[in-house]
Formats: structure tokens, C-alpha cells, sequence
């Protein structure tokens, strides 16, 4: 839970006693055999060094080299974060070695892998399947690395250190607050209107995806219950919504499909979108079906990363709403956590209840994350996110 201790450095253990020479014809020969014996305890040192241990062997402070392992350069946001850190890193006086892993789970275990091998002072990985790094981190483990879960809590391990994200339930609650309040279902005239709805959630092999969902399903589970919100396709249940990879074509078949065989003679009110990228796929799908023509409006459609072309089609009155993350402070808090670790420091952290992962309670730093839509998009340009010119 707290910073890893390092030994100190030392070429050697100390020998302990006092050899006696004697004159005799086999004391060269000793003298070669352990003169032989020191060598290769030498050789066996370099080769430990070599093979991933290095850290152990380094002092407390600045340099060496940090593993950056992203998940997919398909997202603008994974793209940024990963040089947002690189930069940052270089900046606080360490290399870095920033990899993606094309979500492919077999290419980011062999880019963590070889960052081991190569003895660099710290991880952090933004994992494309949480529970498939467990044997990778526990050889960083041996090889006294420590590790940085970054905005994806990696489950199934004791081997991380902190944690650093978002506020990831607030988020999901922000986009189910969104739809109450643009279909004004809290408002009397509205409290006998039903409304349809379709429900999308995340990856499943993402641990944020649950806390989107239990944020979201806090907010509009009650209204559901109550009969305004109605979910024509039945499909209520995480398992049921899931986007693998968050992928924005496999969204737009399901759209597809729940529009083709739920809505008839219906129209749909609002979508809940854990993300931009699957967002842009419901409103493909919602188009293909006739949607946003004057007589047929766009859906109330949530999402998630104020991803450029996301916010474009907000001022365009498609998606409705996105949630901002910036992302820069994401990757400056994390690197206050690794040069914590690797300073001696303790890192700091706001969480110390809420991200189990099956193994231990993960240490984490918590950012805000801020609702988005068309009435405050200039947000994202005050605080130099995106140039105003950006945004036409």
C-alpha cells in the first residue's frame, strides 16, 4: 500500500574472516578456483541485473526509463493520454517508453513483458482486458517494479500499487442525470408521459464499465420502475448492454437491431452512451433509421470523453451530451504518483475504500469529471483543451 523500499546498491556481499596462506603446491590452485567462483557470481549478478532486476539494484531519485502501456491509438483520448505522460515524465527528468497495445490483450502483455526485461523503474498501464495481466504483473512484482493502474482499475492481482482515474460512478451518474432532466421528468406537466429509452454500457472486460452503469442506473432505475422511463427492447441488465472493446460499429448494429425490431410505430426518447465512440455509432444507426429529418428528431444520446468529433456533432444537434475528462490532469496526477514511488515520497491519494479488485483495496486518485453539452462547450476552449478553430 505505501512506497516500495529499494536496497541499496552493492556489487558484492561482504566477506567475512581471515584466509591463511600456506605454502603449498595446490594453494594456486585454489586460488584460480575461486578466483573462477567470484566471476561467475559476477556474470550471475549482471545476468540478474539484465534479466528484469535492475530495479532493485537502483538508488531512490530521478532517471531511468517508465513503461507506458495504452490500450489503442483508435481513441483520440488514449492517443493524448499517452503523450500527455511521456511528456511529463521527460519533463519531471525520466525517459519513457510509451507502447499501445492495438487492443490486443496478447501485444500488451508482451509490451509489459519486455519493459521488465529491460529493468524500467516503474508501469503504468491502461489494460485493454483488467483481468488478464495477473502473471505479467507478478514477474514485475519479483522484479520489484512497481505499478500504476491508469483510468482502468486491473483486477485479479495484488501487484499494483495506486490507482488513478475518475470519478467513474459520477460520470455514469452525470449522463443519467442528463436524460431526466432534458426529457423534464421531475417536472409535474411531464409526471403521466412515458418516455422509451435504450441502455448501451461499456466493455465488459473493463472494470469502469460497472461503475458507469451502477452511476447511471441510480439515476434512472426509479424512473423505470415508475413507468416514465419504458426500455422497449427488455434489455435492462449490464450483461445484456455490453460493447465490446467500446466499439462503435458493433454499437450501430445493436442499435440497428433494437430499432428494427422495438420501434415500429415508436420512436426512441434518449440513449444512455457510456462513450463517444459507441455514441457515434448509435447516431449512424439512428440516422440510417430515419432520425434527425425535421419531422423526427435526434434522441436524447449521452457519451463520454469529449472526443473531438463528438463534440462536433453536439454543436451539429446529434449527440446531445458527452462528459469531460481532461485527461492532462489524469496523466499529471499520475506522474505525481510514480515520482512519489520513486522518490521515496508518499503518493497522494483521496480513495482508499472504493476500487477492490478482488485482491486488495487499490490506493486511488479520484479527478471530477463535467457534464458537457451544447450550452458550455466553450469550456473545453477556455481551458485549452481544443482551439476555438478546432471546433467549426
Amino acid at each position: 500500500m505505501g512506497t516500495r523500499t529499494r536496497t541499496t546498491p552493492g556489487r558484492s556481499r561482504a566477506r567475512t574472516g581471515t584466509r591463511t596462506r600456506t605454502r603449498s603446491r595446490t594453494a594456486p590452485v585454489a586460488a584460480v578456483a575461486v578466483a573462477g567462483l567470484l566471476v561467475a557470481s559476477l556474470a550471475a549478478c549482471g545476468q540478474e541485473a539484465k534479466g528484469g532486476s535492475r530495479y532493485k539494484s537502483e538508488k531512490t531519485g530521478k532517471g531511468g526509463t517508465i513503461g507506458l502501456a495504452m490500450p489503442t491509438k483508435s481513441s483520440e483520448r488514449w492517443i493524448a493520454d499517452g503523450k500527455n505522460m511521456a511528456k511529463q515524465f521527460q519533463a519531471a527528468g525520466y525517459k519513457a517508453d510509451l507502447q499501445y497495445g492495438d487492443d490486443k490483450v496478447e501485444n500488451q502483455v508482451a509490451q509489459l513483458e519486455n519493459m521488465i526485461a529491460k529493468g524500467h523503474r516503474l508501469l503504468v498501464v491502461a489494460a485493454i482486458d483488467g483481468s488478464a495481466l495477473t502473471d505479467v504483473l507478478r514477474r514485475a512484482k519479483e522484479a520489484d517494479i512497481p505499478v500504476i493502474s491508469y483510468d482502468r482499475l486491473i483486477l485479479g492481482t495484488p501487484n499494483i500499487d495506486y490507482y488513478a482515474s475518475f470519478d467513474n460512478e459520477r460520470v455514469g451518474e452525470l449522463q443519467g442525470q442528463y436524460i431526466v432532466d432534458k426529457l423534464k421528468l421531475d417536472e409535474e406537466s411531464n409526471k403521466d408521459e412515458e418516455f422509451n429509452v435504450e441502455l448501451f454500457a461499456g466493455s465488459p472486460d473493463d472494470n469502469n464499465t460497472k461503475f458507469f452503469w451502477d452511476g447511471a442506473m441510480k439515476v434512472l432505475r426509479p424512473y423505470m420502475k415508475k413507468g416514465q422511463l419504458n426500455v422497449l427492447s427488455k434489455q435492462t441488465k449490464m450483461n445484456q448492454t455490453t460493447t465490446l472493446r467500446w466499439d462503435g460499429g458493433t454499437a450501430q448494429k445493436r442499435m440497428d437491431d433494437l430499432l428494427s425490431k422495438n420501434y415500429g410505430s415508436e420512436d426512441v426518447d434518449a440513449v444512455l452512451s457510456p462513450y463517444d465512440g459507441i455514441s457515434i455509432g448509435v447516431i449512424s444507426a439512428l440516422k440510417s433509421a430515419g432520425y434527425g429529418s425535421g419531422d423526427k428528431p435526434f434522441p436524447v444520446v449521452t457519451g463520454q470523453d469529449a472526443e473531438l468529433a463528438s463534440i462536433k456533432s453536439i454543436l451539429k444537434d446529434q449527440q446531445t451530451q458527452t462528459v469531460y475528462k481532461d485527461t492532462r490532469k489524469l496523466a499529471k496526477q499520475a506522474v505525481a504518483m510514480g515520482d512519489a514511488v520513486l522518490t521515496g515520497k508518499k503518493p497522494e491519494v483521496n480513495d482508499t475504500k472504493t476500487y477492490d479488485n478482488g485482491k486488495k483495496i487499490v490506493p486511488a486518485y479520484l479527478l471530477k469529471p463535467v457534464s458537457i453539452d451544447k450550452t458550455n462547450t466553450d469550456r473545453l476552449v477556455e481551458d485549452g483543451y481544443y482551439k476555438a478553430g478546432q471546433l467549426k
